[in-house]
């Protein structure tokens, strides 16, 4: 079995099986997918479960997102870990620009609390590096944010192993989002170093935008029958064996695909099991 649990930042115990909410806004994370009743209904679901990190971003609908974590979990519970982002504008459906002005970031992490009815946020992670800004102009403004308060731990979402060597010289880094899957394994130096730092490694696409349940290699395919499992359960189980740093947070707006996946962390791997699944995508 592997361990079920990480120390988010050193000092918040998650769950190693989150749940994101890009799955509760519409296509290109433009506005609304469903009812909002629904998409409470998921996220009170989840927690039901026993999900103690929602991960969440100020630009899935834009600002959509947020509302409905507020909206169907608050007041939070003592064990309930909210992450979100900033750092990013999107103007329409799979449509976006970065935005790291100090300035820029301030505004959007305080609208986040605004929306999220919080005083602090747990997780907050740069969406992504502005090349227009100076990385340490950006990594100072989580760090004061942070240092008011309004911030409990810095997260980056979408860096280079060399950037996040850069980053944590300046500020502290809790917590990198990066893609990670059975099949995209290119940000292995990046969890590597994670592993070294303590720093949590939050896959995203952990299940390839769905190709893994869609079209299982035949390795998944062979552990998911001998384990009567699905590929998808299988892919997840995979990321929760190979490091205890990786901590997916896999988004749904279906009721059944979420226990679906929160089930994956009941799937024991054995060695043959991760022998064969982890030749795929090798390479």
């Amino acid at each position: 079995m592997t361990n079920s649990t990480l120390l988010l930042g050193g000092d918040l115990p998650v769950r190693r099986l989150g749940l994101g909410t890009g799955g509760l806004v519409g296509a290109g994370y433009w506005g609304p997918r469903g009812s909002r009743a629904d998409a409470r209904a998921l996220l009170r679901a989840a927690v039901e479960r026993g999900v103690t990190l929602i991960d969440t971003a100020d630009n899935y609908g834009p600002g959509l997102a947020e509302e409905l974590v507020a909206e169907a979990l608050h007041p939070y519970g003592e064990r309930l870990v909210v992450a979100t982002k900033g750092g990013v504008v999107r103007t329409g459906p799979d449509e976006w620009h970065v935005a790291g002005r100090p300035e820029e970031l301030r505004r959007m992490c305080e609208a986040s609390l605004r929306r999220l009815r919080l005083e602090r946020i747990d997780l907050y992670q740069l969406h992504r590096f502005d090349p227009a800004v100076p990385m340490a102009e950006q990594l100072g403004a989580l760090a004061e944010l942070r240092a008011e308060g309004k911030i409990r731990h810095i997260g980056l979402d979408t860096v280079t192993a060399e950037q996040l060597l850069l980053a944590v010289e300046s500020a502290p880094v809790a917590a990198v989002q990066n893609p990670f899957n059975l099949r995209d394994r290119s940000c292995a130096d990046v969890l590597a170093l994670c592993e070294a730092r303590g720093i949590a490694f939050l896959p995203y696409y952990p299940l390839g935008s769905g190709a893994l349940t869609r079209e299982a290699a035949a390795a998944v395919a062979e552990v998911a029958g001998a384990h009567g499992a699905t590929p998808g359960q299988v892919a997840l189980a995979w990321l929760l064996h190979r490091s205890p740093v990786l901590c997916p947070t896999p988004g749904t707006g279906s009721p059944a695909h979420l226990a679906e996946n929160l089930d994956a962390a009941s799937l024991s791997l054995s060695d043959g099991d991760l022998a064969l699944l982890d030749a795929v995508g090798a390479g």
